[in-house]
Formats: structure tokens, C-alpha cells, sequence
């Protein structure tokens, strides 16, 4: 449920409801605004005479119900879209995120012409594989924590904040040591113990979307996170399984104007994932930011042809640059900027 407390209401006033929604079974999520607070009642509380009481205390203005499923990542209780800060960097208002980087981390060699590179084309995060999920037990695996001190060397390099997966909770303390954003894959994307366990952390979070989940289970995966005190939340549509075959998923882009309607959190779209095709990124990427994405992720490898995973649908550095600049008019027209 949500409580409106008046414009006027003293700190006292909203103290005391936050202790009585506790009382009542539920957890008190107040929003500050500039005219008023707003406090989200959250739970599993079974008292049934809480609205008539909440309503009678002193600088409450209105008690109403939340209808979605989703009460802490929908636009019920949070009508203006969250802006994250991370560091230096803005994710969403104005700003426009590239994440750039390999699938995997092979070398440091490789890793550092890859920042080094993306840096310079307008990339402000580098993504990298350490710990890899592989649908076959003999594929690459990744680096684990030697592939997470390459990225922080690069990160000493070049400033890119470091996006990397975290597939168990049982990695989740040097996952964090070195990432700046921990990333959910897909497979793992209804991992609920994983959700839990980021969501205890402060640490900003990229969820992608599951290959085969619908857009509810997606907010509902990202309600895991805030439900535990992790506000710092992006959502990331990397493409669905359909019975479409020419392309590894189906890029659904009819989601980023959903999930901007439905939730305030930031959206993220990964092209690369979302088309399996080298060739399909620059449009695709286009489309998602007339669709109101808040960034991109997107693979880029030097030299592709020799990349561990994922090289048909990584960019050359230089195809990623071309694709920044194509951008850059299309940031224009919608008044942002990168």
C-alpha cells in the first residue's frame, strides 16, 4: 500500500507511521519528495484493519492499496524514473550509458586493447566475463578472480568501471571486491538466493532478462533485490527465446517502452546478445534508444575471429566507434548525450 502523507508533515509524524506499518506486519520504504513524502508499506502483513488505522494518524493524507504484484520497482509508489549515480557516472534522466567490452576475459593483452579502445570510442563501463555460466561443461569457464584483477587493471588504466557477472553467492565477496556493477545473466536471472544475496549489498546491479521470462518475472526478479535494500537496480532486455532461428534470440524492443511504463528503474538493452549478429548491432542499437533505453551493453573483441565465446557477435573496436558516432545523432534528437 502506499501512504500519501500530507505536504506539511513533520518528522515525527512520518516516524510514527513507518513504526506502525511495522506493527502491522510490513516494511516502511519511505520516499522523500520536494513537497511531500510518500511511504510504500511492503510485506506479508495479515492485519486487516491497518488502512482505517493508517488513515486516522496525524499528517496522513491518503491510504491506498498497490495493485501490481511489483511494489517497490513499479510506478505506483515511484512515479519519476530513478536516476542511479555511480561514481561519476549517471544512469538515466538525460544520460545515455555504453557498457562496452569481451564476453570473456582471455589475456591481459586482450582486455586492455579492449578498455583502451572502447574508452576512447565513449564507453564509460567495461563489460568482461570472469566467472562464465556455459551451456556445455567443456566450454570456456573464464578467468575467475584472475580475469577480475586484469579488469581492475584496466580500470586503473583507463577509468571504465567494471561490469562483470556473478553466478553464485558463494563468489559474491571477490565478485564485489573488484566489480563496480554485478551483473545477473540470464540463466540466473530467477537464481533467488543469488537475488537475495546482491540485494543485501549496496552494490549497483545490471538484471537481465531470462531467455525464456516474461516481463513480470523480470520485475518480480528485480523485487527480490530492492526487497532487500538494494535500490541501485538496471533492468536489461538481452533478447527471448522464440521459434525464430536466423537470429540466437529475439531482441524484444517492445519492452523497453513496457518496462519504462511499468517500473522507475533505468533500462539497459544488450544488442549483441539480443541478435547473435555482428551485423544487426548499430541498427538494433538505434532502435533501442528511440525506444527510451537508458544504454547499451554490447560485446567488442579485438579480434573476434579467435575470441573464446561469443565472436560472431562481438563489434571490432573500430565498428564500435563507428557505431558511437552514428549514435551521437540519434542522442541529439532525443536531448541526450552520452
Amino acid at each position: 500500500m502506499i501512504i500519501s502523507m500530507k505536504p506539511h508533515a513533520t518528522k515525527e509524524q512520518i516516524e510514527h507511521v513507518c513504526d506502525r506499518i511495522k506493527e502491522f506486519g510490513y516494511q516502511a520504504h519511505p520516499i522523500f519528495g520536494a513537497e511531500r513524502t510518500v511511504i510504500g508499506a511492503v510485506g506479508d502483513g495479515r492485519a486487516r484493519d491497518y488502512i482505517q488505522a493508517l488513515e486516522s494518524a496525524p499528517g496522513v493524507e491518503s491510504v491506498i492499496p498497490i495493485q501490481r504484484p511489483f511494489k517497490l520497482v513499479g510506478r505506483e509508489l515511484k512515479k519519476e524514473k530513478s536516476v542511479l549515480q555511480i561514481d561519476e557516472i549517471t544512469v538515466g534522466g538525460d544520460q545515455f550509458v555504453l557498457m562496452a567490452g569481451p564476453c570473456s576475459v582471455e589475456s591481459r593483452e586482450q582486455i586492455l586493447i579492449t578498455a583502451r579502445a572502447v574508452k576512447k570510442a565513449g564507453a564509460v563501463m567495461l563489460r568482461g566475463g570472469a566467472f562464465k555460466p556455459r551451456t556445455s561443461p567443456y566450454d570456456f569457464q573464464g578467468l575467475e578472480e584472475e580475469g577480475l584483477k586484469l579488469m581492475a587493471e584496466a580500470r586503473q588504466e583507463t577509468g571504465l568501471k567494471i561490469v562483470t557477472e556473478i553466478i553464485s553467492s558463494d563468489e559474491l565477496d571477490v565478485v564485489a571486491h573488484y566489480a563496480d556493477v554485478l551483473q545477473i545473466g540470464a540463466r540466473n536471472m530467477q537464481n533467488f538466493a543469488l537475488l537475495k544475496a546482491v540485494g543485501r549489498t549496496r552494490k549497483p546491479v545490471l538484471l537481465k532478462r531470462g531467455m525464456m521470462s516474461t516481463i513480470k518475472e523480470l520485475l518480480m526478479s528485480a523485487e527480490y533485490i530492492l526487497s532487500q535494500g538494494n535500490p541501485n537496480v538496471m533492468l536489461c532486455e538481452r533478447g527471448i527465446r522464440t521459434f525464430e532461428t536466423y537470429t540466437r534470440n529475439t531482441l524484444d524492443i517492445s519492452a523497453v517502452p513496457l518496462l519504462n511504463e511499468l517500473s522507475h528503474l533505468p533500462v539497459i538493452v544488450d544488442p549483441s546478445h539480443g541478435t547473435g549478429i555482428r551485423s544487426l548491432i548499430r541498427p538494433v542499437s538505434k532502435a533501442a534508444l528511440a525506444a527510451g533505453a537508458d544504454g547499451l551493453i554490447i560485446e567488442v573483441h579485438p579480434n573476434p575471429e579467435d575470441a573464446f565465446s561469443d565472436g560472431p557477435q562481438s563489434l571490432l573496436p573500430e565498428e564500435f566507434q563507428a557505431l558511437v558516432q552514428e549514435l551521437q545523432g540519434y542522442l541529439a534528437l532525443e536531448k541526450r548525450h552520452l
